[in-house]
């Protein structure tokens, strides 16, 4: 009898060690850090028309959406809706890979996670922006003169065939320093879009699974992206004109970013600042969906081939 007992005590330390051993968490290997781009890059792609049809509205004349779709479809067919799509492929292969991993990096730097306070991802965000804005900046140029090209008369159209052309030639006719054009204000773009964008996702995604209505899954992706969609819109408009503005200017009239302030301001007023909010939202909402959308799926994708689903 004592025998037994002896050799159950000594069996029972085994058993709690084996226990706990497997009721310890795999640790999740962080996500490839192209990833954001690549989802990026395909819901930028889906969505070119729209944003083709934004940048035009605030750097030309055209007053409404479908009447800016119309005529680009009248003057260049309906493939004029994807005028300047490598423009958009080179900007999201280097502001986005960079802004998804610019993030990531920030919150460890601070001490962040999807379920921290909104100022703190805010704050991760905007760190994140300021060094994606200038890494892109080339590629945004590129993207909004490529897209604004056949709105322009044709004695002042650049006529670049491609993003790798626009940019051998924009080095070649207006020296190194046209990369940097504009970078004020995309820095503070993207600065906004990176804490209304990224951060208001992980906000409002950890405040619907903290109800009984949610869990992680498509819906609750949908939803936590459609308001984060709204949020950007809205924080990003006034930044968003200028940008488009000056970039698509030529010569003098788009080196100071004070100047084409007070210019607007004297021909259009105060409300310059929210012109094309409408076609924005319209771009942004289902580009912001789709990039958080194709984001979760890209990770449930890495996590099948990692056998950890």
């Amino acid at each position: 009898m004592s025998k037994t007992i002896e050799q159950s005590a000594t069996a029972l330390p085994v058993t709690v060690v084996d226990t706990a051993a497997a009721a310890a968490p795999k640790k999740k290997k962080p996500y490839p850090f192209w990833l954001g781009g690549v989802a990026a890059t395909i819901a930028a792609s889906i969505t070119h028309p729209l944003d083709l049809t934004k940048v035009r509205l605030q750097a030309t004349g055209d007053k409404r959406m479908i009447e800016s779709m119309r005529k680009t479809v009248r003057t260049a067919g309906v493939l004029g809706l994807f005028d300047g799509i490598s423009g958009t492929w080179l900007r999201q292969m280097t502001y986005s890979i960079c802004r998804f991993w610019a993030y990531d990096e920030s919150k460890k730097l601070i001490g962040a996670n999807e379920k921290s306070p909104a100022w703190k991802l805010a704050l991760a965000g905007s760190m994140a922006g300021g060094i994606a804005g200038f890494v892109g900046n080339p590629g945004e140029i590129l993207m909004v003169r490529m897209q604004g090209d056949f709105a322009k008369p044709p004695e002042k159209r650049l006529g670049y065939k491609n993003a790798l052309d626009g940019l051998f030639r924009m080095i070649r006719e207006e020296g190194w320093s046209s990369l940097g054009r504009g970078v004020g204000p995309n820095v503070f773009r993207a600065i906004l879009m990176n804490a209304s964008q990224l951060a208001s996702y992980d906000f409002f995604k950890a405040e619907l699974l903290k109800t009984k209505y949610f869990e992680d899954n498509i819906y609750c992706h949908t939803a936590a992206s459609f308001a984060a969609g709204t949020v950007a819109t809205t924080v990003c408009s006034p930044a968003d004109v200028l940008k488009s503005r000056i970039m698509s200017a030529s010569g003098a009239e788009g080196r100071s970013t004070l100047g084409m302030i007070r210019t607007s301001m004297r021909n259009e007023g105060a409300m310059f600042m929210f012109k094309g909010w409408l076609p924005a939202w319209t771009r942004l909402q289902p580009t912001t969906m789709l990039i958080f959308i194709t984001l979760e799926q890209l990770k449930r994708l890495v996590d099948y081939t990692r056998g950890d689903l």
